[in-house]
C-alpha cells in the first residue's frame, strides 16, 4: 500500500486554463480558498520557504536530500518533517532511489499560486 499524499491540483488539465483568477481581480471562492491553504501555510515556514526554494532552483530540476539536509543546522528527521509538509500541500514531488529521495519542485502549482497573487501595475496617465 502507498502512503503517497493526496496530491494539489489547481490547474484544469482539460482546458489548461488556471483555476482562478488573481485574487486582486476576482473574490476568491471560499471552496478555492481550502484548497489553497495548505499549500501557502506549508510556505509560511522559514525553513520550508527556503528548502523550496532550494528544490525549485535546482539544477536539472531535482535536488536528492542528502544536499538539502548539511544546509541547515537541524536533524534529518527534522528536516524529513519539512519536505513532508511540502510534498502533502501538493509543492513538491519525490522519488525514492535506493537510499536517497530526490525531490523536485511542481511548477504549474507554483505558476498558479504566483499568478493568484499578481497585482497589476496601475495605469498611469
Amino acid at each position: 500500500m502507498s502512503k503517497q499524499a493526496p496530491v494539489l491540483t489547481l490547474i484544469d488539465l482539460n482546458a489548461g486554463e488556471p483555476c482562478c483568477p488573481p485574487m486582486a481581480e476576482q473574490r476568491l471562492p471560499a471552496q478555492t480558498a481550502a484548497v489553497l491553504a495548505p499549500a501557502f501555510k506549508a510556505l509560511g515556514d522559514p525553513v520550508r520557504l527556503q528548502l523550496m526554494s532550494m528544490i525549485a532552483s535546482a539544477e536539472g530540476g531535482e535536488i536528492c536530500v542528502c544536499d538539502l539536509t548539511p544546509a541547515f543546522d537541524l536533524s534529518g528527521p527534522t528536516i524529513s518533517h519539512h519536505l513532508r509538509v511540502l510534498r502533502e500541500a501538493g509543492l513538491v514531488d519525490s522519488d525514492r532511489r535506493a537510499t536517497w529521495v530526490y525531490y523536485r519542485a511542481r511548477a504549474g502549482v507554483l505558476r498558479q499560486l504566483a499568478g493568484l497573487l499578481t497585482v497589476a501595475e496601475p495605469a498611469r496617465g
